[in-house]
């Protein structure tokens, strides 16, 4: 199976809302597909389920939530256990976040150093995301995972992303965007190196360890403004210098780059759809799924069938990056 990070170390750049709608427009192609929400904030997991939902789960002390799941672990009790999973829609499994995941921060920092002295238990609580979604994914019988991180470069991340096959990063058009794009490149050479280190001293036992490759997949520009088809002036500036610095900060390459619009480490370029969002939230559905029934009448279902056609590119151009013509996924 694959499975595809979503990461920027910089907040609001759209990455939950990129992880739902990639989701569900796999759904719509027919592709089986497990969401996991490892932000301990939880937000994939609110934008998926209602509230009263989400408090019945949360309120059940024995919910095998993400944090429920890993709890052996993080009490030292023993390993994790399968997480439960919540059907969305036909073919979606969600992972269901927890905020108590925060718990696990501290764990996981303790046992990093302790893997290069061949610590089973340290490599067991490292590997916890790995075997989670690769439990997940049995019981959906999927090929596919979509991974949601939090903001930032801590250990719940590193661990997250170390069972990442792949790794896409969503930007926005402003120079916040960029810096953590320069801080996201080093952290994840970073973290695939010393991971590379740890698992060249790997205790002997059949242990089911990710291989830490997270390759760069491309960049996503999120909610750029545009004005009779181009980017706006304020906007274009910032986003003149994305190619370049994806390149540099996330390759290690130099040398001269595309323009955003024809570079091949660009994904897509979304708008932002403001007009939908707020329609799409109170629905409780994708914005490319909205019905008049919704509010989304008039011009709003042009906006309805462009946001459509701007995600269905976008997945497919993922599905190519990632799981090429090794999965039936690609064959849909």
């Amino acid at each position: 199976m694959k499975t595809i990070g979503f990461f920027n170390n910089k907040a609001g750049v759209g990455k939950t809302t990129l992880v739902y709608h990639v989701a569900w427009m796999l759904s719509e192609m027919g592709i089986p597909v497990v969401a996991a929400d490892f932000d301990p904030q939880a937000n994939l997991t609110s934008a998926f389920l209602p509230d009263d939902r989400l408090e019945e789960i949360w309120n059940d002390p024995g919910a095998l939530t993400v944090a429920g799941a890993i709890r052996p672990l993080i009490e030292r009790e023993g390993d994790l256990v399968a997480p439960m999973t919540e059907r969305v829609g036909d073919t979606i499994r969600l992972i269901v976040g927890d905020l108590a995941l925060s718990r696990f921060e501290d764990v996981l920092s303790e046992v990093w150093p302790k893997c290069l002295s061949r610590d089973i238990g340290a490599f067991l609580v490292t590997s916890a995301f790995h075997r989670l979604v690769r439990l997940a994914a049995k019981e959906a019988d999927a090929d596919l995972a979509l991974i949601d991180v939090g903001p930032n470069l801590g250990a719940i991340n590193r661990a997250a992303l170390l069972a990442c096959d792949h790794v896409v990063i969503p930007l926005s058009t402003d120079l916040y965007s960029l810096q953590g794009l320069r801080n996201v490149g080093p952290a994840l050479l970073g973290w695939r190196t010393e991971w590379t280190d740890r698992l060249n001293r790997r205790p002997d036992g059949p242990l089911d360890l990710p291989d830490g490759s997270m390759t760069p997949a491309g960049y996503v520009v999120m909610r750029h403004s545009v004005r009779m088809d181009r980017p706006a002036r304020a906007f274009g500036k910032w986003m003149a210098r994305i190619p370049a610095d994806y390149a540099q900060s996330v390759l290690t390459q130099s040398g001269q780059v595309h323009p955003v619009d024809s570079d091949p480490n660009c994904l897509a370029l979304l708008k932002d759809f403001r007009s939908l969002m707020p329609l799409a939230q109170e629905a409780r559905k994708p914005m490319f799924l909205l019905k008049p029934a919704d509010g989304a009448f008039g011009g709003h279902q042009h906006a309805v069938q462009d946001c459509y056609r701007a995600f269905r590119a976008l997945t497919e151009a993922i599905l190519g990056r990632t799981v090429g013509g090794d999965s039936d996924a690609n064959r849909v």
